[in-house]
Protein backbone atom coordinates (compact mmCIF):
# COMPACT_ATOMS: atom_id res chain seq x y z
CA UNK A 1 0.00 0.00 0.00
CA UNK A 2 1.39 3.43 -0.94
CA UNK A 3 2.10 6.00 1.75
CA UNK A 4 -0.58 8.40 0.47
CA UNK A 5 -3.23 5.67 0.50
CA UNK A 6 -2.48 4.86 4.14
CA UNK A 7 -2.78 8.50 5.18
CA UNK A 8 -6.16 8.80 3.43
CA UNK A 9 -7.43 5.63 5.07
CA UNK A 10 -6.48 6.93 8.52
CA UNK A 11 -8.14 10.26 7.72
CA UNK A 12 -11.35 8.51 6.65
CA UNK A 13 -11.23 6.36 9.76
CA UNK A 14 -10.85 9.38 12.06
CA UNK A 15 -13.58 11.25 10.17
CA UNK A 16 -15.97 8.32 10.53
CA UNK A 17 -15.17 8.01 14.24
CA UNK A 18 -15.60 11.71 15.04
CA UNK A 19 -18.69 12.42 12.92
CA UNK A 20 -20.37 9.49 14.62
CA UNK A 21 -20.05 11.51 17.85
CA UNK A 22 -21.29 14.81 16.38
CA UNK A 23 -17.85 16.29 15.72
CA UNK A 24 -17.59 18.11 12.38
CA UNK A 25 -14.58 17.18 10.26
CA UNK A 26 -13.40 19.24 7.27
CA UNK A 27 -11.89 18.00 4.04
CA UNK A 28 -8.16 17.38 4.31
CA UNK A 29 -5.30 19.46 2.90
CA UNK A 30 -1.96 18.00 1.89
CA UNK A 31 1.09 19.25 3.77
CA UNK A 32 4.76 18.20 3.77
CA UNK A 33 4.95 14.49 4.68
CA UNK A 34 1.26 14.23 5.50
CA UNK A 35 -2.11 15.94 5.63
CA UNK A 36 -4.16 18.11 7.97
CA UNK A 37 -7.82 18.89 8.59
CA UNK A 38 -9.94 20.86 11.02
CA UNK A 39 -12.44 19.56 13.57
CA UNK A 40 -15.16 21.59 15.23
CA UNK A 41 -17.86 21.38 17.89
CA UNK A 42 -20.28 24.33 17.89
CA UNK A 43 -18.07 27.46 18.23
CA UNK A 44 -14.85 25.55 18.95
CA UNK A 45 -12.41 24.32 16.30
CA UNK A 46 -8.90 22.93 16.01
CA UNK A 47 -6.51 21.24 13.60
CA UNK A 48 -5.24 17.67 13.44
CA UNK A 49 -2.22 16.57 11.37
CA UNK A 50 -1.32 13.04 10.30
CA UNK A 51 2.22 12.07 9.33
CA UNK A 52 3.75 8.80 8.15
CA UNK A 53 7.46 8.03 7.82
CA UNK A 54 9.11 5.72 5.28
CA UNK A 55 8.75 2.78 7.66
CA UNK A 56 5.00 3.22 7.70
CA UNK A 57 4.82 4.50 11.28
CA UNK A 58 1.88 6.86 11.78
CA UNK A 59 1.92 9.96 13.92
CA UNK A 60 -1.15 11.98 14.81
CA UNK A 61 -0.32 15.54 15.88
CA UNK A 62 -2.85 17.02 18.31
CA UNK A 63 -0.74 20.07 19.19
CA UNK A 64 -3.05 22.43 17.29
CA UNK A 65 -6.11 21.30 19.24
CA UNK A 66 -6.58 24.16 21.66
CA UNK A 67 -9.55 24.38 23.93
CA UNK A 68 -9.31 22.19 26.99
CA UNK A 69 -12.28 19.83 27.30
CA UNK A 70 -13.22 19.76 23.62
CA UNK A 71 -9.64 19.02 22.56
CA UNK A 72 -9.37 16.29 25.17
CA UNK A 73 -12.68 14.74 24.06
CA UNK A 74 -11.63 14.65 20.41
CA UNK A 75 -8.31 13.03 21.22
CA UNK A 76 -10.01 10.56 23.54
CA UNK A 77 -12.47 9.54 20.82
CA UNK A 78 -9.64 8.84 18.40
CA UNK A 79 -7.30 7.13 20.85
CA UNK A 80 -10.22 5.23 22.35
CA UNK A 81 -10.44 3.41 19.03
CA UNK A 82 -6.79 2.40 19.52
CA UNK A 83 -5.76 3.83 16.19
CA UNK A 84 -2.41 2.34 15.19
CA UNK A 85 -1.00 0.38 12.26
CA UNK A 86 -1.34 -2.82 14.28
CA UNK A 87 -4.92 -2.23 15.40
CA UNK A 88 -5.97 -1.54 11.82
CA UNK A 89 -5.31 -5.13 10.79
CA UNK A 90 -7.30 -8.25 11.75
CA UNK A 91 -5.42 -10.63 14.03
CA UNK A 92 -7.24 -13.71 12.67
CA UNK A 93 -8.86 -14.62 15.96
CA UNK A 94 -10.96 -17.05 13.96
CA UNK A 95 -8.03 -19.44 14.25
CA UNK A 96 -8.70 -19.64 17.99
CA UNK A 97 -12.35 -20.49 17.34
CA UNK A 98 -11.59 -22.88 14.52
CA UNK A 99 -12.58 -22.87 10.86
CA UNK A 100 -14.91 -22.72 9.08
CA UNK A 101 -16.76 -19.83 10.69
CA UNK A 102 -19.42 -17.30 9.68
CA UNK A 103 -18.94 -13.65 10.59
CA UNK A 104 -21.73 -11.04 10.58
CA UNK A 105 -21.72 -7.27 10.89
CA UNK A 106 -23.85 -4.27 9.96
CA UNK A 107 -23.44 -0.78 8.51
CA UNK A 108 -25.60 2.33 8.57
CA UNK A 109 -26.69 2.00 12.19
CA UNK A 110 -25.13 5.34 13.11
CA UNK A 111 -25.90 7.14 9.85
CA UNK A 112 -29.00 9.32 9.65
CA UNK A 113 -29.36 8.92 5.89
CA UNK A 114 -29.37 5.63 4.04
CA UNK A 115 -30.31 2.01 4.77
CA UNK A 116 -29.35 -0.37 7.52
CA UNK A 117 -27.32 -3.19 5.99
CA UNK A 118 -26.36 -6.50 7.60
CA UNK A 119 -23.95 -8.95 5.99
CA UNK A 120 -22.48 -12.36 6.66
CA UNK A 121 -19.49 -14.21 5.21
CA UNK A 122 -18.53 -17.88 5.49
CA UNK A 123 -14.75 -18.23 5.88
CA UNK A 124 -12.67 -21.39 5.92
CA UNK A 125 -8.93 -21.47 6.63
CA UNK A 126 -7.84 -21.04 3.02
CA UNK A 127 -10.27 -18.16 2.45
CA UNK A 128 -9.09 -16.46 5.64
CA UNK A 129 -5.51 -16.41 4.39
CA UNK A 130 -6.59 -15.01 1.01
CA UNK A 131 -8.70 -12.26 2.57
CA UNK A 132 -5.96 -11.17 4.95
CA UNK A 133 -3.44 -11.15 2.10
CA UNK A 134 -5.73 -8.82 0.14
CA UNK A 135 -5.92 -6.38 3.06
CA UNK A 136 -9.41 -7.19 4.33
CA UNK A 137 -9.96 -5.66 7.77
CA UNK A 138 -12.54 -3.68 9.74
CA UNK A 139 -14.33 -1.42 7.25
CA UNK A 140 -14.02 1.57 9.62
CA UNK A 141 -10.27 1.57 8.93
CA UNK A 142 -10.66 1.57 5.15
CA UNK A 143 -11.19 4.58 2.90
CA UNK A 144 -14.57 4.64 1.14
CA UNK A 145 -12.73 4.77 -2.18
CA UNK A 146 -11.29 1.29 -1.44
CA UNK A 147 -14.37 -0.32 0.09
CA UNK A 148 -16.15 -1.21 -3.17
CA UNK A 149 -12.99 -2.68 -4.67
CA UNK A 150 -12.35 -4.80 -1.58
CA UNK A 151 -16.00 -5.93 -1.46
CA UNK A 152 -15.69 -7.32 -4.98
CA UNK A 153 -12.63 -9.29 -3.89
CA UNK A 154 -14.48 -10.72 -0.87
CA UNK A 155 -17.40 -11.80 -3.06
CA UNK A 156 -14.97 -13.52 -5.40
CA UNK A 157 -12.99 -15.27 -2.65
CA UNK A 158 -16.05 -16.40 -0.69
CA UNK A 159 -17.36 -18.46 -3.64
CA UNK A 160 -20.92 -17.28 -3.13
CA UNK A 161 -21.06 -18.14 0.57
CA UNK A 162 -22.08 -14.66 1.71
CA UNK A 163 -25.28 -12.75 2.34
CA UNK A 164 -26.24 -9.07 2.29
CA UNK A 165 -29.49 -7.96 3.94
CA UNK A 166 -30.61 -4.42 3.17
CA UNK A 167 -33.36 -2.55 5.02
CA UNK A 168 -34.33 0.63 3.17
CA UNK A 169 -34.91 3.78 5.25
CA UNK A 170 -38.66 3.57 4.67
CA UNK A 171 -38.78 -0.10 5.72
CA UNK A 172 -36.45 0.63 8.64
CA UNK A 173 -38.81 3.32 9.96
CA UNK A 174 -41.82 1.03 9.67
CA UNK A 175 -40.06 -1.84 11.47
CA UNK A 176 -38.71 0.48 14.15
CA UNK A 177 -42.20 1.83 14.87
CA UNK A 178 -43.56 -1.70 14.98
CA UNK A 179 -40.89 -2.85 17.45
CA UNK A 180 -41.44 0.17 19.70
CA UNK A 181 -45.16 -0.64 19.89
CA UNK A 182 -44.16 -4.17 20.94
CA UNK A 183 -41.87 -2.74 23.67
CA UNK A 184 -38.77 -3.77 21.71
CA UNK A 185 -35.79 -1.66 20.70
CA UNK A 186 -33.16 -1.24 18.00
CA UNK A 187 -31.36 -4.39 19.14
CA UNK A 188 -34.33 -6.41 17.89
CA UNK A 189 -33.95 -4.95 14.41
CA UNK A 190 -30.19 -5.51 14.43
CA UNK A 191 -30.68 -9.10 15.59
CA UNK A 192 -33.17 -9.73 12.79
CA UNK A 193 -30.62 -8.56 10.20
CA UNK A 194 -27.82 -10.71 11.60
CA UNK A 195 -30.09 -13.75 11.87
CA UNK A 196 -31.37 -13.29 8.31
CA UNK A 197 -27.79 -13.14 6.99
CA UNK A 198 -26.86 -16.29 8.93
CA UNK A 199 -29.89 -18.20 7.68
CA UNK A 200 -29.20 -17.34 4.04
CA UNK A 201 -25.60 -18.59 4.32
CA UNK A 202 -26.66 -21.76 6.15
CA UNK A 203 -29.03 -22.51 3.27
CA UNK A 204 -25.95 -22.71 1.03
CA UNK A 205 -23.31 -24.34 3.26
CA UNK A 206 -23.09 -26.11 6.61
CA UNK A 207 -21.27 -24.38 9.46
CA UNK A 208 -21.32 -24.91 13.21
CA UNK A 209 -19.85 -21.64 14.50
CA UNK A 210 -20.67 -17.96 13.93
CA UNK A 211 -19.31 -14.74 15.40
CA UNK A 212 -20.77 -11.25 15.69
CA UNK A 213 -20.06 -8.04 17.56
CA UNK A 214 -21.61 -7.92 21.01
CA UNK A 215 -24.37 -5.33 20.66
CA UNK A 216 -26.75 -7.15 23.03
CA UNK A 217 -27.41 -10.45 24.74
CA UNK A 218 -26.92 -13.33 22.29
CA UNK A 219 -30.56 -14.33 22.75
CA UNK A 220 -31.52 -11.39 20.53
CA UNK A 221 -29.96 -13.12 17.52
CA UNK A 222 -30.65 -16.71 18.61
CA UNK A 223 -34.35 -16.00 19.06
CA UNK A 224 -34.60 -14.90 15.41
CA UNK A 225 -32.85 -17.95 13.94
CA UNK A 226 -34.83 -20.70 12.24
CA UNK A 227 -34.26 -24.49 12.38
CA UNK A 228 -30.73 -24.62 10.92
CA UNK A 229 -29.62 -21.62 12.89
CA UNK A 230 -30.75 -23.10 16.19
CA UNK A 231 -27.92 -25.63 15.92
CA UNK A 232 -25.33 -22.90 15.47
CA UNK A 233 -22.83 -21.98 18.18
CA UNK A 234 -23.02 -18.19 18.25
CA UNK A 235 -20.16 -16.21 19.76
CA UNK A 236 -20.58 -12.50 20.47
CA UNK A 237 -17.55 -10.47 21.50
CA UNK A 238 -16.43 -6.86 21.69
CA UNK A 239 -14.25 -5.70 18.78
CA UNK A 240 -15.35 -8.75 16.79
CA UNK A 241 -14.14 -6.98 13.63
CA UNK A 242 -10.66 -8.21 14.56
CA UNK A 243 -11.91 -11.59 13.34
CA UNK A 244 -11.35 -11.90 9.59
CA UNK A 245 -14.86 -13.27 8.96
CA UNK A 246 -16.50 -10.32 10.74
CA UNK A 247 -14.10 -7.90 9.04
CA UNK A 248 -15.14 -9.29 5.65
CA UNK A 249 -18.82 -8.94 6.58
CA UNK A 250 -18.23 -5.35 7.69
CA UNK A 251 -16.75 -4.51 4.28
CA UNK A 252 -19.67 -6.06 2.37
CA UNK A 253 -22.19 -4.23 4.56
CA UNK A 254 -20.38 -0.91 4.21
CA UNK A 255 -20.02 -1.28 0.45
CA UNK A 256 -23.77 -1.87 0.04
CA UNK A 257 -24.54 1.06 2.35
CA UNK A 258 -22.32 3.41 0.33
CA UNK A 259 -23.80 2.21 -2.97
CA UNK A 260 -27.38 2.80 -1.80
CA UNK A 261 -26.59 6.17 -0.23
CA UNK A 262 -25.08 7.26 -3.53
CA UNK A 263 -28.15 6.04 -5.43
CA UNK A 264 -30.50 7.89 -3.09
CA UNK A 265 -28.45 11.07 -3.53
CA UNK A 266 -28.70 10.70 -7.32
CA UNK A 267 -32.41 9.89 -7.20
CA UNK A 268 -33.28 12.96 -5.15
CA UNK A 269 -30.57 15.14 -6.70
CA UNK A 270 -29.23 16.20 -3.33
CA UNK A 271 -26.28 15.42 -1.07
CA UNK A 272 -27.18 12.78 1.52
CA UNK A 273 -24.11 12.77 3.76
CA UNK A 274 -22.87 10.05 6.09
CA UNK A 275 -23.00 10.24 9.87
CA UNK A 276 -24.98 12.71 11.99
CA UNK A 277 -22.97 15.92 11.65
CA UNK A 278 -24.16 19.53 11.25
CA UNK A 279 -23.76 19.01 7.49
CA UNK A 280 -26.27 16.15 7.69
CA UNK A 281 -28.78 18.38 9.48
CA UNK A 282 -28.36 21.12 6.87
CA UNK A 283 -28.76 18.61 4.04
CA UNK A 284 -31.90 17.20 5.66
CA UNK A 285 -33.40 20.68 5.91
CA UNK A 286 -32.70 21.25 2.22
CA UNK A 287 -34.27 17.88 1.41
CA UNK A 288 -37.45 18.79 3.31
CA UNK A 289 -37.62 22.13 1.48
CA UNK A 290 -37.39 20.29 -1.83
CA UNK A 291 -39.61 17.27 -1.19
CA UNK A 292 -41.60 17.90 1.98
CA UNK A 293 -41.58 16.53 5.52
CA UNK A 294 -43.23 13.19 4.72
CA UNK A 295 -40.61 12.31 2.09
CA UNK A 296 -37.84 12.41 4.70
CA UNK A 297 -38.76 8.92 5.90
CA UNK A 298 -37.74 7.58 2.46
CA UNK A 299 -34.11 8.60 2.93
CA UNK A 300 -33.54 8.97 6.69
CA UNK A 301 -33.93 7.10 9.98
CA UNK A 302 -36.62 9.22 11.55
CA UNK A 303 -36.17 8.14 15.18
CA UNK A 304 -32.72 9.79 15.34
CA UNK A 305 -32.55 12.95 17.45
CA UNK A 306 -31.34 14.59 14.26
CA UNK A 307 -34.96 14.76 13.07
CA UNK A 308 -35.88 17.12 15.92
CA UNK A 309 -32.95 19.35 14.98
CA UNK A 310 -34.07 19.36 11.35
CA UNK A 311 -37.48 20.70 12.37
CA UNK A 312 -36.04 22.84 15.21
CA UNK A 313 -38.21 21.17 17.87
Amino acid sequence: MQQGDRLLEVYDYIKSTLTGDNVNVSDYQLIDYGLQFSVSILNWSGTIRIYQNKKGVLKIDYSQLKGGENAANVQSLIEGKRLSPESMMPDNKGSELGFPIIGTDESGKGDYFGPLVSAGVYVDEATAKDLIAHGVRDSKTIADSKILELAREIIKKSHGFFSIIEVSPERYNALYDQFIKENKNLNTLLAWGHAKALEEILSKVDCKVAIADKFADEKFILSKLQEKGKKLKLIQMHKAEQNIAVAAASVLARARFLEKLHRLSDEYKTDLSKGVSRKVIDNAKKFVEMYGKDALQKVAKIHFKTTAEVFNK
